[in-house]
């Protein structure tokens, strides 16, 4: 219903209202032509100010001099309000009346309807008009048109980026400088968004960097805003920050511009970067506090209900353009449901950041993906590494279980409690219900059994000096937190070792009941019929995880944070399956990170290489479930509770949400006990779960919210308050309903009311159905086998070592390790994905070598490599083993006429394990080890007299033939 005041006024009249509403709000004084007063505020938008062309709607005026044109229409016109661009323009380059014409148009042109407005800045380059969220300040218009320095005219800054200068590539990657080359072509094309997809580990946040460092140092850009999802990432990206040294100044970013991370309400003006989480951002456009425990999670990470995005309202603080660009991390994430009009409130460049884009991601970005730079890619430049799948296959995994009737044993899911119940007839459970309602121990442990016994063929190279086998460093992605104790548990159990060989992996705070991250030895506070978990700090955790030798496994509910770095992390086991195509890519992401030997050997003491590649061990199905491009919000008919609360938390005020949440508490409050009531109570400031329920239902009560509007309205008791100040008041009451509601409040509330029972099946026995390499990593073998062929062939007229197995076999015993460390030289500069003991692993998958035949050093992997690439040898064969069966042959030939003494059959065995290791026998080896303690050159003339040099050639050739 329209309010009383404007339903005698025409849509014209409407319309100006709403602008001189935006005008105000904005800072600007709204004056009639006949009462101009230029000391009245900071700018002056006087109405109807006459020109040669006839009156303008509005003509803007900063320090007494016009600086723009308003051309306002009706809000039904607003489909149609690019032709009205051609008459603002006329009225910017007509005469204003009583001032003195200084030739050039005014620079600054908007159109509005009091619902749209879009605005034009002459200096552009190719002006082209773009929409606002609010009309600029005249602050805002007086920095723009101020000269940089004495004698230099104001730019715009569309204008300046033409004046950006070539990329020194210095120091940088070529997909990054394929990124910032095309990022900065876009700029200057004035494209409003754009996006750059680049593999994980690519370095999408040095890239980001680097075009900040170059858009404030030779664009004049203002400030730049970097927007994450998660407390997590943007102090990951403070660091990056700090860290940043650029190529043309040997001072830190940090030394040359501010940096500021925000954590309060407070946006510093002085900051030229900005780092902030979405939600803080939307939280400072909504003019309310945020409570920190928001931050903590990934608000992707709960389903949210379709519903009209939550409306921001226009603060002064932080106009539209207070920023001129803003990056957006992890985009996919980022640009959906409560979040897409914050970043549509700014005047702004847009340039999101991700590995994984879907289809809606495309969409937003306008196509403009500015750098394409896949996992693929990154894997063929070394930047990353390839994973392999390896599948656990067991009975109750793919077909589920039966519990037996009679007397079976129940769980609650939190406190862990057990107890005892009848039941009546046998229950049989799918797959499906595994680790949520039913918990089967025995699949638990058939699934960790397979995997510790198959870990040795998994990564065959990992037995130590002394012969143990040491695991790799392993993430177990479980279904919840009950799923992951029972793994942990298992895990010690199974693999016979103590708390610090596994532990659980989260991120939340550490503050109220989070979820918990702990290692086993929780300390227990009784706190009448309820235990408080005091958990690890989860920083600490993850420091172990990722720099220490223990923990070896660690087990995570959540993923682990995108951005989150474990670069020794090899080995990915899936317990739990994943529906989200690119939230699965996400958790495949945590394992593709690459790390050089030394790295590796400081958690890895085993490890006998660089990492080469990664492992997903597939214990559910997850690689080969139908997954979807995204997760989008969806409506269902139930939400889970804590999706909901967090909804009210973060803003929701519609009738709906808040008497779903209200009658939801109302069913849990009296399904509490005592305690858990009373703990609520304390941390909601003494408010109780059954006044809050109260709270929120009067909030959305039709009374409650005519009389509140009536207040903010001023209007007597019989009045129509109109329905914006109905909208106001609702909103006004669910915030103060919701006030004692907080993030911790929320996970506490979820903590208490998930203490449901679990039924365990000590019943149904597990077995294992299958283990082994999965049906596509045949494939993948074939082909990696096929890229390292096609390489030889393509550099045997370029490299030595080639040139001679592949064009004179019967020279392959004149090939020295010179010329095989040239190959090698050649492959990591020009194909790094085909790592020797990679491309070793592929041909020994095709040729049925066993694990233990896997060489220890990349050398004597090639040789073996290269002579079954060109044909010599039909299976894949170690180089040791051939020397050794040559060897073998040869010696039983030679004693078959006059056979060798013991002293020169010793010699010659030194000599068969020198060709070994070094290829071929040189005369000069034997002035060194070990041949100089037993006597060196002389002691061999000694031996074999004149036939030295003879049998020095006779043994290379025969050894290596």
């Amino acid at each position: 219903m329209a309010s009383a005041s404007s339903l005698n006024q025409t849509p014209e009249q409407v319309a100006r209202d709403a602008i001189d509403a935006q005008l105000r709000a904005s800072g600007w004084s709204v004056q009639s032509k006949q009462a101009i007063q230029f000391n009245a505020g900071e700018g002056q938008a006087v109405r109807e100010y006459v020109t040669e062309t006839g009156p303008a709607d509005y003509v803007l005026f900063v320090d007494g001099k016009p600086v723009g044109v308003i051309e306002a229409k009706k809000e039904t016109l607003g489909h149609n309000i690019t032709t009205v661009e051609e008459q603002t323009a006329d009225y910017s380059g007509a005469k204003l009346k009583w001032i003195q014409s200084g030739g050039a148009p005014l620079p600054f042109l908007y159109e509005a309807t009091g619902v749209l407005t879009r605005f034009t800045d002459q200096r552009d380059p190719k002006p082209r008009s773009r929409s606002l969220f609010a009309f600029h300040r005249p602050e805002t218009l007086r920095a723009w048109l101020a000269a940089p320095s004495p004698g230099q005219p104001a730019k715009s800054l569309r204008t300046q980026l033409q004046g950006l200068p070539a990329l020194d590539p210095t120091g940088l990657r070529e997909c990054q400088i394929e990124a910032i080359t095309h990022l900065e072509a876009s700029l200057k094309d004035a494209r409003p968004r754009a996006l750059i997809q680049m593999a994980t580990g690519s370095g999408k946040t040095f890239t980001a960097i680097t075009s900040v460092y170059r858009l404030l140092k030779h664009a004049r850009f203002r400030r730049v805003l970097f927007l994450v999802d998660t407390r997590n990432l943007g102090e990951q990206a403070e660091q990056e920050f700090l860290a940043f040294k650029p190529n043309d100044d040997n001072r830190k970013f940090t030394e040359l511009y501010t940096v500021a991370r925000l954590a309060s309400a407070h946006v510093p003006t002085d900051a030229q970067v900005c780092i902030s989480t979405i939600q803080r951002m939307y939280s400072l456009l909504q003019g309310r506090e945020l409570d920190a425990s928001a931050e903590d999670e990934n608000p992707a990470e709960r389903t949210e209900r379709r519903r009209a995005p939550l409306p921001v309202a226009y603060s002064g603080k932080v106009p539209p353009e207070f920023f001129d660009l803003i990056i957006i991390d992890e985009c996919h994430r980022s640009i959906y449901n409560l979040w897409l009009q914050v970043l549509e409130y700014f005047d702004a460049f847009l340039v999101g950041l991700t590995a994984t884009p879907d289809g809606r991601t495309y969409g937003f970005f306008h196509q403009n993906v500015v750098s394409e730079y896949k996992h693929e890619d990154a894997v063929a430049d070394g930047v990353n590494v390839q994973g392999e799948i390896y599948a656990i296959e067991t009975e109750v995994s793919q077909r589920g279980g039966v519990v037996l009737k009679g007397l079976v044993e129940r769980r609650e899911k939190l406190t862990r409690a057990r107890r005892w119940a009848q039941l009546d007839e046998d229950e049989a459970y799918s797959a499906s219900k595994l680790d949520r309602d039913i918990v089967n121990p025995s699949q638990i442990r058939t699934v960790i059994r397979a995997f510790r016994d198959k870990l040795p063929e998994i990564f065959p190279d990992r037995t130590d000096a002394a012969g143990a086998f040491e695991v790799p460093k392993t993430l177990i992605f479980a279904k919840t937190d009950s799923h992951a104790d029972d793994i942990i548990n298992i895990v010690r159990e199974e693999f016979g070792e103590g708390n610090a060989f596994c532990k659980k992996v989260t991120f939340g705070s550490g503050k109220g009941v989070k979820r918990i991250t702990f290692d086993g030895d929780q300390d227990q506070r009784r706190v009448g019929d309820d235990y408080v978990m005091t958990p690890e700090d989860p920083k600490s955790v993850l420091s172990q995880f990722r720099n220490g030798y223990h923990p070896r496994i660690a087990v995570t509910v959540d993923m682990i944070a995108t951005g989150t770095d474990v670069k020794p992390l090899e080995c990915l086991l899936f317990m739990r399956d994943v529906k989200s195509k690119g939230y699965f890519e996400q958790m495949k992401g945590r394992g593709t990170r690459t790390l050089d030997h030394d790295g590796l050997k400081k958690v890895s003491a085993a490890a006998k290489s660089a990492k080469t590649h990664y492992v997903i061990v597939d214990a559910i199905g997850v690689t080969k479930s139908l997954k979807t491009d995204s997760r989008p919000p969806v409506t269902r008919p139930t939400v889970p509770l804590k999706d909901l609360a967090m909804e009210v938390v973060m803003g929701a005020t519609d009738a709906d949400t808040v008497s779903s949440l209200a009658g939801r508490l109302a069913r849990i409050e009296r399904q509490l006990s005592p305690n858990q009531r009373q703990a609520l109570a304390d941390r909601m400031g003494g408010t109780s779960m059954s006044q809050l329920v109260k709270a929120l239902f009067h909030a959305i009560d039709g009374d409650a919210i005519e009389q509140q509007a009536r207040v903010l309205a001023g209007v007597p008791d019989t009045a129509d308050p109109g329905d914006t100040a109905r909208e106001q008041a609702q909103q006004t009451l669910v915030a103060a309903a919701r006030a004692p509601l907080t993030g911790a409040v929320v996970t506490q509330m979820v903590a208490f009311c998930t203490e449901n029972m679990q039924t365990i099946d000590h019943d149904t026995a597990d077995q294992l159905l299958q283990a082994g390499w999965d049906a596509d990593a045949q494939t993948r073998a074939t082909a990696f086998v096929a890229d390292f062929e096609t390489f030889c062939r393509d550099h045997r007229d370029r490299l030595d070592a080639l040139t001679i197995y592949y064009s004179q076999p019967k020279r392959r015993h004149e090939v020295t390790l010179a010329q095989i460390q040239e190959v090698l030289t050649a492959l990591k500069q020009n194909a790094p994905k085909l790592a020797p003991l990679r491309v070793w692993d592929a041909y020994a998958r095709l040729d049925s070598v066993p694990a233990n035949a896997r060489p220890l050093t990349e050398l004597t992997a090639l040789v073996a490599l290269l002579r079954r690439a060109c044909g010599l040898d039909r299976k894949l064969t170690p180089f040791a083993d051939t020397v050794r069966r040559h060897y073998r042959d040869w010696i039983l030939r030679a004693n078959a006429g006059q056979p060798f003494t013991a002293q020169q059959t010793a010699w010659l065995e030194l000599i068969r394990d020198h060709v070994i290791d070094s290829l071929r026998m040189e005369k000069a080896d034997l002035n060194y080890a070990p041949f100089d303690a037993r006597g060196g050159l002389g002691r061999m003339h000694e031996l074999f007299g004149e036939r030295m040099d003879a049998l020095i050639d006779e043994v290379n050739k025969e050894l290596t033939a």
